[in-house]
């Protein structure tokens, strides 16, 4: 039987999310894209998943304009995005009318398959997603989040395909976004559902544990129809099989892709030398690694929470991370770790293994998906946390989008006439603060992508050791922002190294004193929490809100501050009862552990 198998390629979206922390700049993208719309690929992933809240945070981009710039550089192929179901690209639910004018503009600017998933394979999350897109005339992919734990089985997941066939998928995505199939189970799976379902089968299978492409063939070989790969200068390890060996394995096979091989290389050394400019976001973590097959930790998630560690100092602890991880998912009961569940789940891991304590700090996103705002977890949660988080608030078990009142006329509101566009208004609404931050910067001419380092040169020497070769910085002291070039040219004189330092173009020299020798008071200058009503953080974050003023009188476990760290919103609680007599912070304010935050006096 001839068979010839499709092929989607990651290299625009997932391949640099796994491995480069999604940092490629489209910049990058565009001077390739006419070889890649030669390929014959059945799509490109191009956005969606991290990229939007990437290009927004970090890169400076409108990430619409992106969109825009893609479809006409690639009029023949396909772009495909990775779509949240109802969490859209952000970490909540959001309103129907919100998810039905995000799809509706991303098909009219240029994607034409949405895989669609829900973090906890809750049919009842995509069902106006899939409308929104049947509406828009596109393809709309059914996907499963592919895991496993005792309540995961095959026959869970074909009741799942079944149910999305229901609602008028076009197809059916295995998403394997933690490289935990083996071969041998991706053949049963795949079997059992195309006996199932008459739908095509596509299979996306990260390498992380070593084995994505003997998945993909024994996929394959069960009656899969369609592979997603990644071009090999950016694959395999927390990424995905390699485009080039995958044509190269089916080729002359009744599966040949029918891919031109020699076109497929020229297009990987092309990217080869386009990893390089990214060396900073590279993470010791996206390699083969097989301990995914018991902590389950996404490839990327894995490259991502290595960058979150390491920002909070603390990158040798990640192994003790890695083991907390799977007792907070069983706690939280078994759900895939996929966003936004993977971020959940992660960052009350680093929670858990700083504090010292487990669940010391609870998130605002774990009392939420314990409450059920989430959706219907897949097994059972463990009810002496959800106590603990929620006390005695109701759990819901409706379709939590239900709860929620038409958003798109407040939003457009609050952003006024920052939004030139309704795609400015669903930048607003996906990420609030970076979007309004976004649109501001944008407005005043200032956005200004975070720095790249050079490369190291042929001996290795990082960039700053290259003598008249800057390395670049970013500083911001008490709201302003400066970059600062730094050489590596130095001369010692009295004991004291001597560096030459340009502030926006103004050369200066500075000394830098021997480590240690100065210690920080913290951001501000803020003194260490030792006394009783003396509020501070477990974690170094951003304050997201104040909750009270000066005055006020606040029982203990009252919430008075809320934090942000690692993209997760946690509550700062009153430690003792009493009278809040002084605030040290305002929305916006970096802080770290320790320090006093709010004094509260019995």
């Amino acid at each position: 039987m001839n068979k010839k198998i499709t092929v989607t390629d990651t290299i625009l979206r997932d391949a640099h999310q796994s491995l480069i922390a999604t940092r490629m700049r489209l910049e990058d993208m565009l001077p390739i894209c006419a070889k890649l719309d030669q390929v014959g690929y059945w799509s490109l992933e191009v956005w969606g998943g991290a990229t939007f809240d990437s290009c927004v945070r970090f890169l400076k981009e409108d990430p619409w304009e992106r969109l825009r710039q893609l479809k006409a550089a690639l009029p023949n192929t396909r772009l495909q995005m990775l779509l949240r179901g109802q969490n859209l690209l952000g970490y909540r639910h959001y309103s129907d009318d919100v998810v039905k004018a995000f799809v509706a503009k991303a098909a009219v600017n240029g994607i034409d398959v949405f895989r669609i998933f829900d973090a906890m394979n809750d049919v009842r999350n995509l069902r106006v997603a899939i409308e929104a897109v049947k509406a828009a005339g596109k393809h709309a992919q059914g996907t499963i989040s592919y895991t496993t734990s005792p309540v995961h089985t095959t026959a869970a997941f074909v009741e799942l395909a079944q149910r999305m066939q229901e609602k008028g998928v076009d197809s059916i995505a295995i998403k394997d976004m933690a490289g935990l199939l083996t071969p041998y189970s991706t053949a049963e799976l795949v079997q059992a559902l195309k006996g199932a379902v008459d739908l095509p089968i596509f299979v996306h299978s990260h390498d992380t544990a070593g084995m994505g492409a003997m998945c993909q063939l024994k996929a394959i070989e069960a009656g899969a129809d369609h592979i997603d790969t990644a071009i090999s200068s950016f694959a395999w390890g927390t990424s995905h099989p390699g485009t080039e060996s995958m044509v190269a394995a089916l080729r002359g096979t009744p599966f040949d892709t029918g891919l031109d091989l020699e076109l497929l290389q020229e297009i990987g050394l092309y990217f080869y030398n386009i990893r390089k400019k990214y060396h900073q976001f590279e993470s010791e973590f996206t390699g083969v690694d097989t301990r995914v097959q018991v902590n389950q930790v996404p490839g990327g998630m894995m490259s991502n929470l290595a960058n979150q560690l390491k920002e909070q100092g603390a990158l040798h602890r990640i192994n003790e991370v890695f083991e907390e991880i799977p007792r907070v998912r069983e706690d939280l009961g078994f759900p895939p770790l996929v966003t936004p569940t993977s971020q959940i789940v992660g960052t009350q891991a680093v929670f858990n293994v700083l504090a010292g304590e487990r669940y010391k700090t609870i998130t605002n996103e774990v009392k939420l998906y314990l409450q059920g705002r989430y959706g219907r977890a897949p097994g059972q949660v463990n009810e002496k946390l959800r106590f603990q988080a929620i006390g005695s608030e109701e759990v819901i078990d409706v379709r939590p989008a239900d709860l929620l009142k038409p958003e798109m006329a407040r939003l457009r509101e609050e952003i006024g006439s920052l939004a030139k566009s309704e795609e400015d208004v669903l930048t607003y609404a996906m990420f609030p603060d970076i979007g309004r931050k976004f649109l501001e910067e944008r407005a005043a001419g200032a956005l200004k992508p975070e720095v790249l380092l050079p490369q190291p040169d042929a001996a290795g020497r990082p960039a700053a050791a290259q003598e008249g070769v800057p390395t670049e910085f970013v500083v911001d002291v008490h709201g302003e922002s400066y970059r600062i070039d730094i050489t590596g040219v130095s001369v010692k004189t009295d004991g004291k190294r001597h560096f030459y330092v340009a502030i926006d173009g103004m050369p200066e020299e500075v000394v830098f004193e021997p480590l240690n020798a100065f210690v920080g008071g913290g951001s501000g200058g803020r003194k260490q929490a030792r006394g009783p009503g003396d509020v501070s953080t477990t974690m170094p974050g951003n304050i997201v809100d104040v909750l009270v003023k000066e005055g006020d009188v606040v029982k203990a476990g009252q919430a008075v501050l809320i934090t942000e760290a690692m993209k997760m919103e946690t509550e700062v609680q009153a430690p003792i009862a009493g009278k809040v007599v002084a605030i040290h912070v305002v929305k916006g304010d970096r802080v770290n552990p320790g320090e006093v935050l709010i004094e509260i006096e019995s």
